[in-house]
């Protein structure tokens, strides 16, 4: 069939044609933020989940969502070796100008901006990776102290100010929060949480590995009570499904159930492997209907190409002591696996292993479900290291 015409797009945070099942969330998504927004309790969401299940794409339609009612938003995307505060400012900065240039919020607008260029100027010191200029003359007194708890915390409440002048909200959103170092990420909840002790109108809506429900545990202790944590897993069969029916059927193709079965069955229904096989599955086909031998064909195709990308660019990070490490996973099976019983296939002790595990956790290639378990953050990872690395 014409490629042209081809509705999946599998990609790192590429909307699908159709985002089944997840309707529910975004709803609840939108009423906690338009309750903060007016002043009212609530607790805004972050959200948790392995990779390709469709964390990014959930926390691009609820931010655009939220701008398409006039909410303000902060959109950051946290890689490793980052600090908060650089990450923070700039996006931060073009907000706040934003605000300054409504008639309703010129004057919180404008000491919002001053906090950010104390903020900037002090901390650039600590942090090193700071690169921003700020417009505004910084305020002595205001977010200049150099501690990164006390600063954040009048930095969001001046810029919480702003957004109440002008009757909105201001919200940050997060993707790959697992990467902010914990101690900045203990900064961040406090200064959220003295803001909405205040009733101020900002929050944070973030996606992150499912290890940043412990690290958010550990940073403060009232996490749980900030923010509600929301786990992403995979879709059920009827939404999966209606993810690879319904954009067939606006251009008019259809699949033939047993197709259907062998994409659930190859995906286990993963939101991102669903957009890859509904992809090559078009690709391959003559006509409609999509047939269970086009199904057949396109797993080939398919698994081809996430070996070449969606799982090399990660393999490709890792050390060869690291890669032995997942290898002996993969010997194990998906997981998750006990720590000893992976230890046990290396032919080595558990204590010797562990730094690996913990680089691996670091890394965002494992996670801990439960205390001595361990499991991929990659569905999926352990057919490919058996591919890549045949002879374990």
């Amino acid at each position: 069939m014409d490629p042209r015409r081809n509705p999946y797009s599998p990609g790192a945070g590429s909307p699908p044609p159709e985002l089944a099942g997840r309707d529910e969330l975004i709803e609840r998504a939108a009423i906690a933020l338009d309750r903060i927004r007016s002043g009212r309790a609530a607790r805004s969401l972050i959200l948790y989940g392995l990779r390709g299940v469709g964390k990014t794409v959930l926390l691009n339609r609820i931010a655009q969502d939220a701008e398409a009612r006039g909410i303000a938003s902060v959109r950051i995307e946290a890689p490793e070796q980052r600090s908060l505060p650089a990450l923070l400012a700039p996006p931060l900065r073009t907000a706040l100008i934003r605000l300054s240039r409504l008639e309703a919020a010129k004057s919180g607008g404008i000491r919002a901006m001053r906090a950010l260029a104390s903020f900037a100027s002090v901390l650039k010191v600590k942090y090193r990776d700071i690169e921003i200029g700020i417009d505004a003359k910084p305020e002595k007194g205001l977010a200049d102290s150099g501690d990164l708890d006390s600063d954040l915390t009048q930095l969001l409440g001046a810029a919480g100010e702003a957004a109440a002048e002008r009757k909105t909200a201001l919200v940050l959103f997060i993707d790959e929060l697992q990467y902010v170092p914990e101690e900045q990420l203990a900064a961040l909840i406090m200064a959220l949480h003295s803001a909405s002790q205040a009733q101020l109108p900002i929050t944070m809506v973030a996606a992150g590995l499912p290890q940043v429900l412990g690290q958010a545990g550990r940073a403060k202790s009232y996490a749980e009570r900030l923010f509600e944590f929301v786990s992403i897993d995979r879709l059920d069969p009827g939404a999966a499904t209606a993810a690879l029916r319904v954009p067939a059927q606006e251009e008019n193709v259809a699949f033939e159930s047993a197709a259907i079965d062998i994409i659930l069955g190859q995906t286990q229904c993963y939101p991102y492997f669903l957009q890859e096989w509904g992809k090559h599955s078009w690709n391959v086909a003559k006509a409609s209907p999509i047939a269970e031998a086009d199904a057949q064909r396109a797993t080939g195709e398919a698994l081809d190409e996430l070996d070449a990308s969606f799982f090399r660019v990660r393999f490709d990070r890792l050390t060869p002591t690291e890669k032995r490490y997942m290898r002996a996973m993969a010997e194990l099976g998906p997981g998750p696996h006990r720590s000893g019983d992976i230890a046990e296939v290396l032919g080595k002790k558990v204590t010797s292993v562990a730094p690996i595990r913990n680089a691996l956790i670091a890394k965002g290639m494992l996670y801990s479900p439960a205390h001595g378990d361990t499991a991929f953050t990659v569905p999926l990872f352990d057919g490919f290291m058996k591919r890549i690395m045949p002879e374990g």
